[in-house]
This record gives C-alpha cells, structure tokens and sequence, in this order.
C-alpha cells in the first residue's frame, strides 16, 4: 500500500524533502501556514539569491561552529556539489563570484521557485497553503499520530504515516517562522533550546552627527575583529549601528560578549590590504593645504564614512604617520546591544541535536522528522544557511524512508 507523508512548512528544507519523498513513490503533502510558499527564500533572493559557497569542505563545515559534525554528515548527503547540479537540473544556470559565493545566472529565487513548483506538481506533489498546523494529537490504535490544522474552511485532522516538519526558526516572523510550534514539541517531550537572533546588526552609540550623514553608507574594504577571530568584507552603517555580511560572520561570537557582558569590542581595519608600515609611509606624505579629510582621502585611501569613523573616537586624531596608521588599522567600537529576532536573518536555537536520530527522527515521537532551522544549527550568510536548510531535508526524506521501510 502506497504510504503518505505530510511535510509541514514549504520553505527550502520542507519543499526539498518533499521532491526527495515523491521521487521515492511516497504520496506527499505539503502544508504552508502562509498563502504562499517559501516567502523566506523569495526574501532572500531579492538582492541576489545566494545558494551555496565554494570555499572548500574543510572550512565549510567549520562555519557551523559546535553544530559543525552534525551538519558535516548533512552535507556529505548533499553537498554543494549536488546543490549545483540540482539547480541546473531545474534549468537555473549558476556561477560563483568573485567571493567564492554561488549564485543563480538570474540573480533571483523567483524563476528557480517557479520551476521547483513545477517539478513538484509534475511528482504529484499537493500543497495546501493556509493550512497551519495546530499540533498532534492521540496515537491511533496503528500508532500513528492525528494531526490537526486550522484552515479557512475550518479544523482538518489527518493522519500520515510519517511527518516531517519544516516550520523554520522565529527569525522574520511576518515571513510565517513565528516559533509557534515550540511549545506543542515541549509537551510532547522534545528538548527545545530558547531562540536567539543570528545574522543580525548590532547597536552602536553613534554620535548624532555620524548617524545623520552616514546611515545607509557601506564601509568597505574591512576588516573585522573579535577576540582571536578576523574577518574580510565590508559592513552597512545603519542609525542603530552596524550590519552587513562582515559582521554577521562574527554574529554568533558578539552575540555571547553582549548577552554575557553587555557590551562587545569590535576592532575594525579599514585598510586590511597595507601593512601598518605600508600606510603609515603612505600618510608621512606632507598634508598641504588639503582639509584632513581630504588629506586622508588622498593619501590614506579613506572614504568620507571611513574618515567620520575615525573621528567617532573620543579625542583628536593621533599626531605622527605610525600613531594614525596604527588607529586606522584598528578603529575600536564598543557593541552595547543587538538587533531582536524580528529583524535578524536566521536565528540560533531550536530542536536540540541529541533529540534527533541519524536521521533526524525525534527520538520521543517516533514518526516524525525535523528539518531547517528549527534544529539548534546557525551559520553566516554566504550560502552556508541554505546549503544546511537543504541538505538537512534530504536527510529527513531519507530518514522517513528508511523507518517507513520498518513498519
């Protein structure tokens, strides 16, 4: 007999187990609390949709910090490689950036999404949006859980022969990861650590001047340091402080220093490519009658934001080309709070790792699988969020069928 299998959630985690399910003969639903589908990726994809990395394996799964063993399994399931190649096969070419980064040719999720659908519809696939899920209730005498939703034309109870949920961590609430659905896995037994935002800006004590002139003005080429870590790329100003992809790949780090301490030291290079020596030869050259900004401009290479910075430091600027080369190598900014779970990019927390089996089946409800951020992973921008989302579907896919095998 043909077995059924309800993926809750369609975002890339959900909508990948599904294919993964179908291809396998299984008839699968897909539930979607929203009215539409993967409105996270959507999101995502708005300014280049990056789907995975290049950099290779080794560092790839040291971006995953303490969850790295466990997504290093994921990923030899389905690496980037298979990542690549699954696109393609939805006929969205891809290249890799200059940063290592791998995009599709048509820098948007829309026509990938698009395909995706289709193919799914071709496997037979059925998706129900504004089908959210309430909880599970009583065994049936077989062992399968009754699952109730709550839909426009009222409650709906089904009862699959396995489950997998996708339902995504509480970052970006409006987007349907609201974090609802830790409150019925508690009560059923699950381990659920409390959700914290991950990929998300931090607040700095800007003066009113800086904020006023500089919000919305990229500082880049930097560098970024905290503690024994250094980072390469390039960071927004914002009114509150700072974001950008350079700083969410310290998130994790500055997040502990500001929950622990309430305050984070940020070092920021703003001339990573010279040498300290190199600059401070640079910026001997006599001033003239050029302003210091313009002088710094000049010589140093600074831009206007990069130079207000400088000057964001108590006091005047060093006298002497090593003391200033030295201070624009190592511009000091104190972190005194983080942005909230409403406006991060992915969130830290969620299903423990040791509640779930090699196949990412709770071990206290058998039957039901885990994917996507609602396990306790996080990981930078750059690719690495939805490499893990996705190959962790495929994990579960696999996961059901194996333990389908078994009934």
């Amino acid at each position: 007999m043909r077995k059924t299998v309800h993926v809750i959630g369609a975002g890339p985690a959900g909508l990948m187990a599904a294919e993964r399910l179908a291809r396998a003969g299984v008839t699968v639903v897909v539930h979607e609390a929203m009215p539409s589908v993967a409105r996270k990726l959507l999101m995502a994809g708005r300014g280049g949709l990056n789907l995975t990395h290049s950099e290779p394996m080794e560092g790839f799964v040291g971006r995953y910090g303490a969850a790295g063993e466990a997504v290093g399994a994921w990923l030899e399931r389905f690496s980037p490689t298979h990542l690549i190649g699954w696109a393609e096969g939805l006929g969205q070419a891809t290249f890799t950036g200059s940063s290592g980064r791998v995009f599709p040719r048509a820098m948007k999720a829309s026509p990938l999404l698009r395909a995706w659908l289709g193919r799914l519809n071709e496997l037979g696939v059925a998706v129900r949006t504004r089908s959210r899920v309430v909880g599970p209730g009583l065994r049936r005498d077989d062992e399968r859980l009754e699952w109730r939703f709550a839909t426009p034309e009222g409650e709906r109870v089904e009862t699959p022969d396995a489950v997998v949920l996708a339902l995504g961590g509480a970052s970006w609430p409006r987007l349907g990861s609201d974090g609802a659905w830790r409150a019925w896995l508690e009560a059923g037994g699950v381990a659920v650590e409390p959700f914290r935002p991950s990929n998300v800006g931090f607040d700095v004590p800007w003066s009113a001047v800086f904020a006023d002139r500089f919000a919305g003005e990229p500082l880049k080429p930097i560098a970024l340091t905290h503690g024994d870590r250094t980072v390469r790329g390039e960071a927004m100003v914002t009114r509150y402080g700072l974001e950008g992809g350079a700083v969410y790949a310290l998130s994790a780090g500055l997040r502990e220093a500001v929950e622990q301490g309430g305050s984070a030291v940020l070092t920021v290079d703003l001339r990573p490519d010279l040498s300290v020596e190199a600059l401070a030869g640079r910026l001997a050259r006599p001033r003239g009658k050029d302003s210091a900004t313009n002088w710094l401009r000049k010589v140093g290479g600074l831009s206007p934001v990069a130079v207000g910075l400088l000057r964001e430091i108590p006091g005047e600027l060093p006298v002497g080309a090593d003391k200033l080369a030295r201070r624009i190598k190592a511009v000091r900014l104190t972190l005194t709070g983080m942005q909230g779970l409403e406006r991060a990019i992915s969130s830290a927390g969620g299903v423990r790792l040791d509640q779930v089996d090699d196949g990412l089946m709770l071990t206290a409800m058998p039957g039901v699988f885990v994917a996507g951020e609602m396990l306790d992973w996080e990981a930078p921008t750059g690719g690495y969020l939805l490499q893990a989302s996705m190959a962790s579907g495929v994990v579960a896919a696999d996961g059901v069928l194996r333990w389908l095998e078994t009934r």
